[in-house]
């Protein structure tokens, strides 16, 4: 089995300055893609990151901070992917916000970012990837749709709603690609120890007056039955499956990786 299994192929992560993103940048790095960041954060820091990956797994790294909630940017991006890598191979859809609120409070700019970041953005990349997958009859095509894609939860009716959508959207590139060597798939994970949940745990902790480990033991509880958080490196390491040879048959399915959430 090849060491670098991806080597020349080019993937871009949306959303890859932190978190899963970042796992999943760092998992298919290893297995010898190219990557192609995206996130937010200050230049610095994310010029040092794209370095020491690019030192670490000897490949070549790119970085653009295109908003994902403007189709323009997201267009600007994929032009220059494809300019400078000779096309995206592999696309992953990581990008995401979240609110918390009622639905009769949920404030409608917060509603239309959420939907335009976490489920519009992948329409964009998609469709100007695709051209170029099916030119060479090969692409893979990950979106990270969470549990939430699956099930719900109550005030989080845009984030609810977007990662439906993403499944839905999910199945259809897969059918629309299914005689090509195109895969779609998404991945839909628990509770991972993201900045962004890191949010939900530092709330709980301050709203009941508990320590940050008692407030992440609560908040697995609720929900996830195996009382540990998944991992970025779990999620990597179902990515670089996912464009694999054995992956080959594996289209439109929303791959759960959450500690038994959804068996409940």
């Amino acid at each position: 089995m090849p060491t670098q299994p991806l080597k020349d192929k080019t993937a871009l992560i949306t959303g890859s300055t932190s978190g899963i993103g970042l796992g999943i940048a760092r998992s298919l790095a290893a297995a010898g893609a190219n990557i192609v960041f995206n996130g937010f954060g200050e230049i610095g820091e994310i010029n040092i990151l794209t370095a020491s990956v690019a030192q670490e797994f000897g490949i070549k790294t790119a970085y653009n901070g295109a908003d994902m909630s403007m189709p323009e940017q997201i267009a600007k991006m994929m032009a220059e992917a494809t300019q400078r890598f000779g096309g995206v191979d592999i696309l992953v859809n990581n990008a995401g916000i979240q609110h918390v609120a009622n639905i009769e409070d949920f404030p409608v700019e917060k509603w239309d970012a959420i939907i335009a970041i976490n489920l519009s953005s992948a329409f964009h990349t998609t469709r100007l990837a695709l051209p170029g997958m099916k030119a060479k009859n090969w692409g893979r095509i990950i979106n990270l749709a969470s549990v939430h894609g699956l099930v719900a939860s109550a005030q989080k009716s845009a984030y609810v709603a977007a990662k439906h959508g993403l499944v839905g959207f999910t199945k259809s590139t897969a059918l629309e690609t299914a005689t090509t060597g195109i895969t779609c798939n998404a991945i839909c994970p628990g509770w991972v120890l993201t900045p962004l949940v890191q949010k939900q745990v530092d709330a709980r902790a301050e709203k009941d007056g508990i320590s940050n480990e008692l407030a992440k033991k609560a908040l697995l509880a609720e929900k996830q039955p195996s009382g540990e958080f998944v991992t970025p490196e779990q999620l990597g390491a179902l990515a670089v499956f996912f464009c694999s040879d054995a992956a080959n048959q594996i289209r439109g399915v929303a791959w759960n990786m959450d500690g038994g959430w959804v068996a409940q």
